[in-house]
């Protein structure tokens, strides 16, 4: 053996054993949220004060549940796992073998033998992602979701593309395809496996680690993650906000422009623009907003809709500011008619702050 091999022998039993870690960490943080959506079901169904609790209990349980330590239970996580636990009754020979549970307090319903288009549970657990499962309970139909586990594990289909191909209709299109073949092998791209330290990084995994994203993510990745939270945070509101889009470009005069976040209000039939900075909110801030108001009254706004509205996040170090800028729209008509159905600043003031901690 030479030096190089020498090296190239050490980095090879790296990474062979980085996969099998990360292999053994996702199939426990799966089985872990299947089995917390069968606690939640049963709960629902044989809890002795569930009445009590009513359609509150998840949010309720989520507020024990931090106050105990607990990342990632948020009332959208626990939610999603009692979906998970619904969509995948197969996992319930795998929970009882992996866990470390007693069988006798896993009274799990037994799987209907007549469902053979089940994919086997060992399959999904070997090859899939939680972040793919979230995708595939999003797929009412079971032969359909059956339909895309079978297709993802085939092709090594990564979180994106799995999202690609549910969203652009695949499964019809198979159907209707005289030439079903053809069309799949259409699929076939070159896939570039994610790596250990890229899989590590989905929040799922890191908040089942006990990780903060300080200890994981990059200055760049941080601010991504606190806008993938923002954009959460709005649409779980419920007050009429509809994403349209991440980092949405516009050219002026041959220079271009991007906002964060911009979303269309259905009640307001206006557009929202957010910005977030990570430092002091300065005036020049407030200008730009408004320059980019302007430009969408003059090019994105149609026939009905009010004028846009922006919104400023400043995420400092101990502290947050909020600002919204309304491109000249009479102040009155902004409390009046905009600021009844939009988040107050306090709101927002309150979320970055809680995020903030979050990330410490």
């Amino acid at each position: 053996m030479d030096f190089r091999k020498l090296v190239y022998a050490i980095q090879e039993t790296h990474r062979s054993f980085q996969r099998r870690t990360v292999k053994v960490i996702n199939q426990n943080l799966v089985i872990r949220n299947w089995l917390f959506g069968f606690f939640i079901v049963e709960f629902e169904q044989n809890g002795k004060d569930y009445a009590s609790h009513g359609d509150r209990l998840l949010y309720k349980l989520s507020d024990e549940l931090k106050q105990i330590g607990l990342a990632g239970v948020s009332y959208t996580s626990l939610t999603l796992f009692r979906k998970f636990y619904l969509a995948y009754p197969q996992f319930r020979l795998l929970a009882k073998d992996i866990s470390e549970i007693d069988s006798a307090s896993l009274n799990l319903q037994t799987v209907s033998e007549d469902l053979e288009w089940y994919t086997p549970p060992e399959k999904l657990l070997n090859n899939l992602s939680f972040s793919h499962f979230i995708e595939l309970i999003k797929v009412e139909s079971p032969v359909q979701r059956a339909f895309y586990e079978t297709e993802s594990i085939k092709g090594n289909w990564s979180v994106r593309q799995l999202q690609r191909q549910i969203g652009s209709s695949l499964y019809e299109r198979t159907g209707l395809s005289i030439n079903k073949e053809a069309l799949l092998s259409q699929l076939k791209e070159e896939v570039s496996l994610p790596t250990p330290a890229e899989i590590i990084r989905d929040p799922y995994v890191f908040e089942f680690l006990g990780l903060k994203m300080k200890e994981v993510f990059l200055e760049k990745d941080l601010e991504k993650a606190l806008l993938d939270h923002l954009q959460e945070f709005l649409l779980e509101l419920g007050t009429g906000f509809c994403f349209e889009a991440r980092q949405k470009s516009f050219l002026i005069d041959n220079r271009r422009y991007s906002v964060d976040l911009l979303f269309y209000h259905r009640l307001l039939k206006c557009h929202i623009l957010i910005d977030l900075k990570t430092g002091e909110f300065t005036h020049e801030d407030a200008g730009q907003m408004n320059f980019y108001l302007n430009y969408f009254k003059d090019n994105e706004m149609h026939k009905g809709d009010n004028p846009p509205i922006g919104i400023i996040l400043c995420s400092l170090k101990h502290a947050a500011v909020v600002k919204y800028a309304t491109g000249g729209l009479d102040n009155q008509v902004f409390i009046s008619r905009y600021l009844l159905k939009l988040p107050s600043e306090e709101v927002l003031k309150q979320f970055l702050l809680d995020e903030k901690k979050r990330l410490e």
